[in-house]
């Protein structure tokens, strides 16, 4: 599981650097303004139903159905499953697009309320529905990186969405060379939004044997095809929760002028590690527990969730506290270049600060929602979601008022922790988590050690950053990175002393396997 979770994570991570780079261009061409504003609506939109469908959420639906179809009648019924499935998500996307397209003016105006009667409504809507033909390759993208997941391939899965920012990159440097303004910007790079889902979908079907893996294709709506949705919408509602909270926020950030852009480049920042351990969660742990559940294996579920708990705390605890000390570089660094001011880093980098303190909160959902996926329980998830939701709305409406861009943020924080809350509470009722004796030896020092990290990152912040305050730009940039490699090194240092890791177990657990060939298949 550790080598399967490193794989996807390695492949997060990769795409969420390019994220980096694409949003660095996009702050950097279009700015803070209405045209930014209108722009950063229609692409959470968008980006909110591709998080939905690829990013772990039909995966926690789809493989333990799979899984269960192919135990019980065999490979083959398993395939001609799979394809039913295929067929129906892509005509059930395809017909959703045109209704959006249709309606678009309804939803942005349902999204971004603040924008009626303002010209930035018709820039949303024109951006969002050049940007639609990309939600009708998102639905085979997905059944086929579920399948392969549930087979146990994460490799391809894990790096064909680079090909979306990377997509979106090219088209920004060809921009920067045209020198066009940021009204007519915009709907190029929403342009090439689409461009990018049809590559993803290349690359997975030019990949040899994924293409028989659904077959025949059907659109199908019987018992079985209507069992499997009831779950899997649920389900992927569920799994979409920091998306969720996140356009809440939006929606009501909207009346207030670049508020919308400033929660949007703070929680790219906060989607950094939330896709590496939270997306790899969900993609890794549901197809071991549905295998360790089917297999009556208790210790084989006991071993996963341990681990899975582990590894979601000692990731995100240092990633909080790192984005909190270090919140005004990083966003100076990233985003503060052409159309992005120092007062939007300054308003940027405040929201940060309370979106980073749901970043543990966002985490733990994302570790605790397999425990009920792999169980086919997808409605406990869900209404964790809506309550958390409820929450941050009811919140926003009065921080909002309060405090602007940060007082949302940290309702959205707060929504955050109702929702990881309520699956703690509903998990140890019904079915009670399984932790071993290491879980509960080791968490407390992998607390502990995130905390010295903390303390001492923000010592070293606090001394070195002043004196670089008017040092060029590379220089400061370069300080940065020091700083953050150092407090990696620094956390490892303090796990090793601490005995929760050590360099032989390490190793164990992320070497390739080799798996010894049968006496037969051998060559003389």
């Amino acid at each position: 599981m550790i080598r399967s979770f490193l794989t996807v994570s390695t492949g997060t991570l990769a795409s969420r650097l390019l994220g980096f780079a694409r949003d660095a261009m996009i702050a950097a061409l279009l700015g803070t303004g209405a045209v930014a504003d209108a722009f950063l609506v229609a692409f959470q939109l968008v980006n909110v139903v591709r998080r939905l469908l690829t990013e772990g959420a039909l995966n926690a639906a789809l493989v333990p159905a799979w899984l269960r179809v192919r135990e019980a009648e065999g490979s083959k019924a398993a395939t001609a499953f799979a394809g039913r499935v295929l067929g129906t998500v892509s005509a059930a996307l395809i017909g959703t697009t045109l209704l959006i397209g249709l309606s678009m003016p309804f939803v942005i105006a349902v999204l971004a309320p603040g924008f009626s009667g303002q010209p930035t409504l018709r820039l949303a809507v024109d951006d969002a529905r050049l940007m639609l033909p990309y939600l009708a390759f998102a639905g085979p993208v997905t059944v086929l990186m579920a399948l392969m997941n549930a087979q146990g391939r994460f490799a391809l899965t894990a790096f064909s969405p680079l090909l979306f920012n990377i997509a979106l990159i090219a088209v920004m440097a060809a921009l920067f060379g045209w020198r066009l303004e940021a009204n007519a910007a915009a709907p190029a790079i929403a342009a090439s939004v689409g461009i990018s889902g049809l590559l993803q979908l290349s690359v997975l079907l030019l990949r040899r044997g994924t293409g028989h893996v659904a077959t025949p294709l059907r659109v199908s709506f019987d018992g079985e095809m209507r069992g499997f949705f009831g779950k899997a919408i649920p389900g992927m509602i569920a799994s979409s929760g920091p998306q969720t909270l996140v356009v809440a926020g939006a929606i009501i950030a909207s009346s207030e002028p670049s508020a919308v852009s400033w929660l949007y480049f703070a929680n790219r920042l906060i989607e950094l590690p939330l896709g590496i351990v939270g997306v790899a969660m969900g993609t890794v742990m549901v197809p071991a527990l549905a295998r360790a559940l089917r297999g009556g294996d208790r210790n084989a579920v006991t071993e996963a969730e341990s681990r899975g708990l582990e590894l979601a705390v000692g990731l995100a605890l240092p990633a909080m506290l790192g984005l909190i000390v270090l919140r005004e570089p990083i966003v100076r660094m990233l985003f503060q270049h052409g159309l992005f001011s120092a007062s939007d880093t300054g308003s940027t980098a405040q929201a940060l600060i309370w979106l980073a303190l749901g970043l543990p909160a966002h985490v733990l959902v994302k570790s605790l929602s397999p425990a009920f996926f792999a169980r086919d329980d997808t409605a406990t998830p869900l209404l964790a979601t809506l309550k958390g939701l409820a929450v941050a709305i009811v919140l926003a409406l009065v921080l909002g008022r309060l405090f602007g861009a940060g007082g949302i943020a940290a309702s959205i924080a707060a929504g955050a922790w109702s929702s990881a809350l309520s699956l703690i509470r509903r998990g140890a009722a019904t079915f009670g988590f399984s932790i071993d004796d290491a879980a509960r030896r080791r968490l407390p020092r992998i607390v502990a050690a995130a905390i010295g990290m903390g303390a001492l990152l923000w010592l070293k912040a606090s001394f070195v950053l002043p004196l670089a305050a008017s040092a060029p730009g590379i220089a400061q940039a370069a300080l940065l990175l020091v700083l953050i490699a150092g407090a990696m090194m620094i956390y490892g240092l303090l796990l090793l002393l601490l005995g929760v890791i050590g360099w032989t177990a390490a190793w164990r657990a992320i070497r390739p396997r080799v798996i010894p060939k049968p006496a037969s298949d051998l060559r003389e």
